[in-house]
């Protein structure tokens, strides 16, 4: 998947949703600045979110919820020192609660994430275009 610019971010971002299948946890790598909560605010909008979508970077965790009353959970642990702080805050009650989780900076929890969570990679291309390659969807 490929986004050339930002106005074009929402038609991948259905794309994205099309494909999500069954899965709930997706955990989202990229360089700072990639596009990671760029892309997910268009998740969410297109998962049928009105809330105002921001980045959990000081709260770690948002929730959001869907037109539909479902939850989505948008997390942020690019702040964390250590991985105990994921267990202050009940990340477990988050990760295997049925609801979606979209996961930032997911290598600080590595061994907290999930075995079938998505990994979605976000990579800027020198055209400032974003390339978007999952693992763990079939």
């Amino acid at each position: 998947m490929k986004i050339d610019s930002l106005d074009k971010i929402n038609d991948t971002a259905k794309e994205f949703v099309s494909i999500m299948g069954e899965h709930k946890v997706f955990v989202f790598y990229g360089s700072m600045g990639a596009g990671k909560t760029t892309f997910i605010t268009a998740l969410c909008k297109e998962l049928g979110v009105t809330d105002v979508i921001s980045s959990p970077t000081f709260a770690i965790v948002n929730e959001y919820e869907t037109v539909s009353g479902n939850s989505i959970y948008h997390f942020d642990f690019y702040r964390i020192n250590k991985v105990e702080e994921a267990f202050d805050f009940g990340y477990e009650d988050y990760f295997y609660s049925g609801n979606l989780c979209f996961i930032e900076w997911p290598e600080k929890v590595a061994d907290l994430i999930p075995d079938n969570a998505v990994k979605v990679f976000i990579t800027e291309k020198e055209d400032g275009s974003r390339e978007i390659e999952c693992q763990g969807i079939s």
